[in-house]
């Protein structure tokens, strides 16, 4: 590319971001992006090869997809779905195609509340809970968010349910209402204004065991072996409920416009014909964006046709072509591989595997979703993978695991043989409070002297974290001198197994401080703890 020409664009570009803030007369979107792509279209097909006209096209892109205000996409439990409290394995007999299970020991269970973009004001006067056994006034809203921040795309508060005698059953409606207050707002600024309402079932059942008194009692295998092929059939329990329950609908649902999905194809249409003519890379990363941005407008009119094959070909095609920018490509690849793996249900249960030791009851379904081997550089779509408990990530290409946090259920996680380099690329695991076992065997952690990560992820060193990180606290001062990362990272978790092998780092005597900053652990690298 030639170097960067200043090009009116620019200009337009910050003209129009005032104007359409302020929603000016005449200066409505629908009335003039149409006009302004026509506009760059004559820079982009005079020159290809002028930076200015691109960015320019790729801003009004973003104008033309992006919903200003805060929606609510997911949750968990999901609309329409039937929980049962304290997952009884035998429950699978008779369960309904949406029934869950769910258990805990401290009489609680979570809801999980996911937004498309960043949000603050989640409290118990902009979301209400009716439920009969707890007031919206008594539920503590938490935001999920790796930097202490009080803005976040996910939110859980924990729902309390009764002690009842063994196996009393009790069913009771549970409505979740926001956005009838206007309490709720993004980073940006704009208020959740379109009220929702969803609703799901919960009843109780308890087990005649303590799952508590198995839990860590026997080793979890990640061997091939170990898992068969979910089969789904009308007797038998779904791991995970119907994609379609876990979209929120709005009483005034933003399905794309008319204008917004016209002028997205005419885009795809104009980028098709240049790529004709030229061989252009900037010209492939555009058409798969709007492929892409189509599809989503698509999806939420209820149209689900798809340019998954296509836009995966673009990627890989621009791997080849512009070898200086293929970590960027590979993540984006990898972000089109996890929306088309959480397509349609078909899909995500190919992905589903049963774990055949049945004794691992603390897990609930033991139904575990492996996601191994996809050459993935970049996980995404946690949207849709709420309900997971048990993930197997290893064999891919991960450096880090932004967003797992939004995964609360998740009990058992295999991230082993990825490129993983350092503690601070797992910090995403502190919020992942019901985390049981932990496999990051065969990284890279320790490999590297200097902590590339560091900087791009908060650390005990930030002003948002430090503050609250208090050494005196803890009677092995002198081990959080050299293995302070690990420590930030381990000391909340109540792990009782966890595999380190492979690992640069892991020699015996970061092996004898993991023992002491874990004190539940009761598997070490397949050895049963003393």
């Amino acid at each position: 590319m030639k170097p960067y020409v200043p090009y009116c664009g620019d200009f337009c570009s910050v003209l129009l971001s005032n104007l359409l803030k302020k929603k000016s007369e005449g200066f409505q979107k629908e009335k003039v992006l149409p006009e302004e792509y026509e506009f760059v279209h004559q820079a982009l097909f005079t020159d290809p090869d002028d930076q200015s006209g691109w960015f320019y096209h790729l801003w009004l892109l973003d104008q033309t997809v992006k919903v200003d205000s805060p929606l609510l996409v997911s949750s968990w439990p999901a609309n329409g779905s039937d929980l049962v409290l304290s997952g009884d394995r035998r429950l699978g007999d008779s369960a309904s195609s949406l029934l869950t299970s769910f258990h805990s020991d401290s009489r609680t269970f979570p809801l999980i509340l996911y937004f498309n973009q960043a949000v603050h004001g989640v409290n118990s006067s902009t979301v209400t809970v009716d439920y009969e056994f707890n007031s919206s006034k008594d539920l503590i809203w938490e935001p999920i968010s790796i930097n202490n921040s009080q803005t976040a795309q996910v939110w859980v508060t924990k729902l309390n349910y009764p002690n009842v005698e063994l196996h009393a059953l009790k069913e009771c409606q549970v409505e979740v209402s926001l956005g009838h207050d206007w309490g709720i707002i993004s980073s940006s600024g704009f208020h959740y204004s379109h009220p929702s309402c969803y609703t799901f079932k919960v009843c109780q059942k308890l087990a005649e065991t303590d799952p508590t008194e198995e839990l860590g009692g026997e080793i979890i295998s990640w061997r091939d072996e170990n898992f068969c092929i979910y089969k789904t059939d009308s007797q038998e329990s779904s791991p995970a409920v119907s994609l379609d329950q876990l979209s929120i609908k709005s009483d005034n649902d933003l399905s794309a416009s008319e204008w917004r999905v016209a002028a997205i194809a005419n885009e795809i249409d104009h980028f098709r014909e240049l790529l004709s003519l030229i061989n252009c890379k900037i010209g492939k990363l555009t058409l798969a964006r709007l492929l892409m941005a189509h599809d989503a407008m698509m999806h939420s009119s209820g149209n689900k046709v798809a340019h998954f094959e296509e836009v995966l070909e673009l990627y890989s095609d621009l791997m080849k072509l512009d070898p200086s920018h293929v970590r960027y490509y590979k993540e984006e690849h990898s972000l089109v591989s996890m929306q088309l793996v959480t397509s349609s249900q078909e899909s995500l249960l190919r992905h589903c595997f049963r774990y055949e030791d049945l004794n691992c009851s603390y897990i609930g379904n033991p139904i575990c979703l492996r996601l191994n081997n996809l050459s993935l550089s970049r996980i995404g779509s946690f949207e849709k993978l709420l309900w997971v408990r048990m993930l197997d990530l290893s064999h891919n290409d991960l450096l880090s695991i932004e967003g797992l946090e939004a995964m609360q259920l998740l009990s058992c996680l295999n991230l082993s043989s990825n490129k993983l380099g350092s503690f601070t690329a797992l910090e995403p695991l502190r919020l992942l409070k019901s985390l049981r076992v932990l496999n990051i065997s065969y990284n890279e952690i320790g490999a590297h002297s200097i902590d590339t990560t560091r900087y791009l992820c908060s650390s005990p060193l930030s002003h948002s974290v430090g503050n609250k990180w208090n050494l005196g606290e803890t009677a092995i001062d002198d081990d959080i001198k050299n293995y302070w990362e690990a420590y930030f990272i381990l000391k909340g978790l109540k792990l009782t197994q966890l595999d380190l092998l492979g690992n640069a780092i892991a020699d015996e005597t970061f092996k004898l401080f993991v023992i002491k900053v874990l004190p539940a652990l009761k598997w070490l690298d397949g050895e049963k703890m003393c």
